[in-house]
């Protein structure tokens, strides 16, 4: 298979793809495989961008292995035995034409190598034809590919085909706890995991509104884009601002003109927020208003106050009262640059560190747990929170 004296060689063009944008290749891709009479493929009923070509024009071909004979058999060569078949059958099209086209897809991560291998002896030559860089988000496109599969009435999942937004939305939010639960650990491969999770449950909802012919995910991503080009007109337009207060104050004013049918200060607040958050977010729009407190002394004599009516209630009143002290701390954490619901997170996991080492140092001294006096509880719990 050597080629004759000037002659030239045969040649094998692998063309490279993307999984995540099929339809995306290059100037010299697309000109690679247009001037060639047919593309092969390893499999075009699976290859994601055979549809494109298709329908760009081109003719694809199944490239049919060859069989490997005894002088193939060394293993010294590199790749899979289905590699190697599929790279002598490339090159004998190649001396047949000249040259061939090959378009690079699922399961072809191996055969490059092979066909070098194997070029470089028979007098071959093999050419790449790379993609570009592919930009930030091209797997997105991905995942809206398999829920729109996962999706499909007739060969989808039959557990996703019976969800709605109703039903997706404890997963919303269990998953959106379970990342904040990672930030706060602080554990970067946690918090990448998590965000794939939130971000299947948004793409899931937009899947399920295009299902019943509401809106689908390119009118959600077109509409966050929309806003916050909008909404930040200092970077995409003349604006000039003077730190973050100016940003805060030029992002309310624009929210503010674009919800004109919000009259009241609490308009657009869900009441179904977590109890801290919702105290939080309520406080905070009201001090919008001009209702604050000045500096941190004045919240913290509201908790003072709050405290002492509380523990002067009778049992009628002591939810009420205890509702208004928590109110007064949210609005002292507030003052104080604290989130509230980060701060009751890491008493919450503060509190079962220190039980769970009671516990250990219980079983340790072989104190029976279900039968400890009060005043053994509290030395315990004096000796495991010592050392903070």
């Amino acid at each position: 298979m050597s080629p004759t004296a000037g002659s030239e060689p045969p040649r094998v063009v692998l063309v490279e793809t993307s999984d995540a944008l099929p339809g995306l290749l290059p100037f010299q891709a697309w000109d690679a495989l247009a001037s060639a009479p047919v593309v092969h493929l390893r499999d075009p009923d699976a290859h994601p961008s055979a549809q494109h070509l298709f329908f760009a024009g081109l003719d694809l071909v199944t490239v049919e292995p060859s069989p490997l004979e005894r002088r193939d058999l060394d293993l010294a060569r590199p790749g899979s035995p289905e590699d190697r078949r599929l790279a002598k059958a490339l090159l004998a099209q190649a001396e047949a034409d000249g040259v061939v086209v090959y378009l690079l897809g699922p399961g072809d991560e191996g055969l490059g190598p092979t066909l070098g291998g194997q070029a470089q002896l028979l007098g071959a030559e093999v050419e790449f034809v790379f993609l570009a860089q592919q930009p930030a988000g091209a797997e997105f496109t991905r995942l809206v590919d398999v829920l729109r599969r996962l999706r499909d009435p007739e060969h989808g999942c039959p557990w996703d085909l019976e969800q709605d937004h109703h039903t997706l939305g404890r997963y919303l939010v269990e998953e959106t706890y379970e990342l904040l639960d990672a930030i706060e650990r602080g554990v970067d491969v946690d918090i990448e995991e998590e965000l794939g999770d939130v971000l299947l449950q948004v793409v899931f909802q937009a899947q399920v509104a295009r299902d019943r012919g509401a809106f689908g995910i390119d009118d959600v991503t077109r509409g966050i884009v929309d806003k916050l080009v909008r909404r930040h007109p200092h970077v995409f337009a003349d604006v000039e601002v003077d730190g973050a207060e100016d940003v805060q104050r030029n992002w309310d004013q624009l929210k503010a003109a674009e919800k004109t049918d919000r009259t009241g200060p609490f308009d657009g607040v869900p009441p179904a927020l977590p109890g801290l958050l919702l105290l939080e977010t309520l406080e905070r729009k009201a001090a919008k208003r001009g209702f604050d407190w000045g500096g941190s002394h004045e919240p913290a004599d509201r908790v003072r106050e709050e405290l002492d009516e509380l523990l002067a209630a009778d049992g009628e009143h002591r939810l009420e009262e205890f509702g208004d002290l928590l109110g007064a701390v949210v609005g002292l954490g507030r003052t104080l640059g604290i989130d509230p619901e980060e701060a009751a997170r890491a008493a919450g996991r503060k509190f079962r560190s220190r039980f769970e080492a009671m516990l250990a140092l219980a079983a340790k001294r072989d104190l029976p747990v279900d039968d400890l006096s009060r005043d053994t509880w509290l030395e315990l719990w004096d000796e495991v929170k010592a050392p903070d």
